[in-house]
Order: C-alpha cells, then sequence, then structure tokens
C-alpha cells in the first residue's frame, strides 16, 4: 500500500458521472445546474449547516439521506432557496421528483443542494426542464464542467483529486467546493461534493468525512459568517473492487482517511483563497496552548476581527491589533508576558509588549507578502492548532453591496 498523491487536474471517479448546464436559474447563460450520478450501491456520508434557518434542500437532503442512499445530486446555484417556507420545501420536492421520475429512481435517491440569494422563490419550471440534457450529458469527466457549474461570487473553481494504493488497486479520491462569502462554515463549506471508487462500510466512510471536515472546512474562515445552505457530501462506489474497508484502525483506512483529509484541505484553502475580495492569503497557527479549543478561540477571534482583517489588506503591521485580539478571546488567567507574536519570520511582540528586536520596517515587509503566517505562542501548554483566513478589502463590501442587483 502506498499514501495519497495529489493530482493537478480532477480525475474521473469510477461510478460517477456528472452534467452541467445553463439553466438561466438567476443569469441566462451562466453554467448554473449540475447533476451527479451515483452507481447503483454506493454509499454517501454527508454533514450540513448547523445554522438555525436552514435552507430546505438542507431539510429534504437531510431527510432523505436518513432514509436511502442518493443516486442522484441535484445542485443548482443562483438561488439559496432558504427563507422560502413550506412553498420552498415543495419547490426543492418537485425539481428533484422530475430527475426521479426521467432517471426511473424513487424520488427519495435524489437528494437538492442549492446556493445563492436566499429569500427568493426557487424558479421551478428552468430547473425541471433542464433534466433531460442533464441526463443525456453525464460523463465521467464532468468534473472541471461542474466545478465551474456550483459557482456563484467564485471566480474560479475549486477542484482536487488523489491516487494511493490500497491492495494493489488504484483508488482515486476527487472533491469539488464553492464558496468565497459567507463563510464560516460549523460543520464543512458552502457546497463540497467528494467521491470516491474505494470500498467503504458506512460507519468508516461516516467517520472519514466527519474527520477530514474537522481539519479542513472546520478550520477556514472568510468572513466569520455561517450560510443557510452549507453541505458537503462524499460518495464512494466500490467501483475499485477492493475489499470493502470496515474499520479506522487497519493501514487502509487511515491511508484513505489521509487522501480524502488532503482533498478537503486543499479544497478548503482554495476557498480561502478565492475569498470575496481578498488579496491575501493568511494562515494563523496559535500554539502552546492548554488544549486545542483555547487555540482555536485565539485563531478564530484573530481571523474574524475586523480591524485585522483591513490592517492586513492595507500591509499595515498593526501590531497592536493582534494583541487586543489574543486579549480578548477569552483564555482564563493568560499571561501575555508569555505570549509571542510573529508575522512571518519577523518577531513582533514578547513580554506583554513590542519585541526589542522589531522594527517597523521589517513589519511592513512581512505584511507586504500575499502568503501571510500569523504565529502565537501562548507559551502555557503543548497543543497547538492552525486555521486559515483571508483580508478584508474594498472588493469585498461592494461585491456584497451589490449582491442582489
Amino acid at each position: 500500500m502506498t499514501g495519497p498523491e495529489l493530482a493537478d487536474a480532477p480525475l474521473p471517479v469510477g461510478g460517477i458521472r456528472l452534467a452541467t448546464v445553463a439553466a438561466g436559474v438567476r443569469y441566462p447563460g451562466r453554467p448554473d445546474l449540475v447533476l451527479l450520478e451515483a452507481a447503483p450501491g454506493s454509499r454517501c456520508a454527508a454533514v450540513f449547516t448547523r445554522n438555525a434557518f436552514c435552507a430546505a434542500p438542507v431539510h429534504l437532503a437531510r431527510e432523505r439521506l436518513a432514509a436511502a442512499a442518493p443516486r442522484y445530486l441535484l445542485i443548482n446555484t443562483g438561488n439559496a432557496n432558504a427563507g422560502t417556507g413550506a412553498a420552498g420545501l415543495a419547490d426543492a420536492r418537485a425539481c428533484t421528483a422530475a430527475v426521479a421520475e426521467a432517471a426511473g429512481v424513487r424520488d427519495a435517491e435524489v437528494l437538492p443542494f442549492s446556493t445563492g440569494v436566499i429569500g427568493e422563490a426557487l424558479p421551478v419550471a428552468p430547473i425541471t426542464a433542464a433534466v433531460p440534457r442533464l441526463l443525456e450529458g453525464l460523463a465521467a469527466d464532468g468534473w472541471a464542467d461542474a466545478g465551474r457549474g456550483i459557482m456563484t461570487t467564485d471566480t474560479r473553481p475549486k477542484l482536487c483529486s488523489a491516487q494511493l494504493d490500497i491492495g494493489g488497486r488504484t483508488i482515486t479520491v476527487t472533491g469539488m467546493a464553492k464558496g468565497a462569502g459567507m463563510l464560516r462554515p460549523d460543520m464543512a463549506t458552502m457546497l463540497a461534493f467528494l467521491a470516491t471508487d474505494a470500498a467503504v462500510a458506512q460507519p468508516l466512510l461516516d467517520e472519514l468525512l466527519r474527520e477530514a471536515v474537522e481539519r479542513s472546512f472546520h478550520r477556514i474562515s472568510v468572513d466569520g459568517d455561517t450560510s443557510t445552505n452549507d453541505a458537503c457530501v462524499l460518495l464512494a462506489t466500490g467501483a475499485a473492487g477492493n475489499e470493502e474497508l470496515t474499520a479506522n484502525d487497519s493501514e487502509a483506512a487511515r491511508l484513505l482517511a489521509e487522501a480524502v483529509g488532503d482533498v478537503c484541505v486543499q479544497l478548503a484553502r482554495g476557498l480561502v483563497r478565492d475569498g470575496e475580495g481578498a488579496s491575501k492569503f493568511v494562515t494563523v497557527s496559535v500554539e502552546g496552548g492548554r488544549d486545542g479549543a483555547e487555540c482555536l478561540a485565539v485563531a478564530f477571534t484573530i481571523a474574524h476581527s475586523p480591524l485585522v482583517k483591513t490592517a492586513l489588506f492595507a500591509s499595515d503591521p498593526n501590531w497592536g491589533r493582534l494583541l487586543a485580539a489574543i486579549g480578548r478571546a477569552g483564555i482564563a488567567d493568560l499571561d501575555v508576558e508569555a505570549v509571542s507574536v510573529r508575522l512571518n519570520d519577523v518577531l513582533i511582540a514578547e513580554g506583554g509588549c513590542r519585541a526589542a528586536s522589531y522594527s517597523e520596517e521589517a513589519g511592513a515587509a512581512a505584511m507586504a507578502a500575499t502568503d501571510i503566517r500569523i504565529a502565537v505562542d501562548l507559551g502555557r501548554g503543548e497543543a497547538s492548532e492552525t486555521v486559515w483566513t483571508s483580508d478584508f478589502s474594498y472588493d469585498y463590501v461592494r461585491i456584497n453591496a451589490e449582491y442582489r442587483t
């Protein structure tokens, strides 16, 4: 058995076909509707948003996933079908019923996913009218088009694959994701879809996804907002013909978990790099904590601070904003004199104040970089955590001010 290797381009996954069309959900001529088909017998794991105002497709997908493994995923952009009440649920059912009837499967075997503007009725007619084109266009190499078809304010698709060897069989994991704003997922990301041709037992598949999400999509934030439509799905078709993986303590399961996790991390980092109006990719590393929870509390307080994020955009080494964020993260009995802070390789603060070796010139040079690392050592334990975020620019305000126009 050999460990996973990432691929630059999305690789087909045995048992998975995809199609993408321009249905006119919101804008004419723009790819906005994707259908993903999974071979019979495929297994599915999924996690969804924790937002109380979750969208109609989230309600329906949860309900159906609890009853049956899906054969089809129907994904539309341009309209979130959220905040739409009973009518929104009826619209989601109507769209999936059109797929089920045309494909010859049960309604419960079609899961809906939507992203876009909240509070507007889903345009059912153009979606259902496009179903025949979707079914005709299904292809194993449809990942690249689908990656574009699920975009909203994204400027580029996010796709990634990994391959590994298990028992002499080549196993593929491929994923796509969308999301550029309203992005601080408390589960996954706005939308992410992964598939593998490995044969995996359901309990292990669920565990693989939970672990991958925890170290990838749970570690990113563009603006601190959690969407009403977040969903992350992992399908396993078994087309590779490997002996079914059943235990997460086996070497084969560990390697597959590594592959799924690596793909999720690549996708998650890609979302941050393409954050709305983002000009900086920022890694916030916190070490020296008593446990992971307090490290994450500090990291996300920094990542969510509008003052820190605007300073990052301006390339302004306003290190006082970092100290203020660390100090309000809610860490009990924090000894500020034990804390040190670095920007890339530049030590900016220690002993409760500016480092003696620090200069504004060095700080400005660090902040001018496109990729910036903010490293915090709390000096109180062995735990460490890392999150990824972006800056706040003029374009972030413009994009969100004009989102519905």
